[in-house]
């Protein structure tokens, strides 16, 4: 299914749903971050996706890890939640979803790189060459605002 993200743009579509949903800020001992490239956008992100009834929001970010990449994680904290209601992604079946992300700080603890029906690409990336990835602004900003360990929250599962 193909997505469009319209960020404060006024030919974006009303939104008509809002999902809770997490990104994982995967590094590794290198301190290397895990990015996916989209199959429905064609752009770099944060491995991640929509929270679904049963779990808890930790488990949220662990299967969407596993199932993106791979790679088996363990969450420590919490580095940002974003509700931007000006960011909507249109999905090609309608859907126009108002941004509800919450991203997470989680560290790998086993598994092996590999693409999903999700991803296209699977790869560790040194932070200093993130700069050169196709990333959405609104994903860049969870980036950089997980990459600063001052805007660290606990969280407790």
């Amino acid at each position: 299914m193909g997505r469009i993200d319209y960020l404060h743009d006024p030919a974006a579509p009303p939104a008509n749903s809002v999902v809770p949903s997490v990104v994982a800020f995967v590094q590794d001992e290198q301190g290397r971050v895990l990015m996916i490239r989209r199959s429905d956008n064609g752009l770099w992100a944060l491995p991640g996706g929509g929270h679904d009834v049963g779990e808890s929001i930790s488990d949220t970010v662990i299967r969407e890890t596993r199932e993106e990449t791979g790679i088996e994680v363990e969450v420590s904290d919490l580095s940002g939640i974003y509700t931007d209601p000006g960011h909507v992604m249109l999905y090609d079946d309608g859907e126009a979803r108002q941004q509800f992300s919450i991203c997470f700080r989680a560290q790998p603890v086993g598994g092996e790189l590999r693409t999903s029906d999700e991803t296209t690409e699977v790869r560790w990336v040194d932070p200093a060459d993130l700069k050169a990835f196709d990333v959405h602004p609104t994903m860049r900003l969870r980036i950089d605002h997980a990459l600063d360990r001052t805007r660290t929250v606990p969280y407790i599962g």
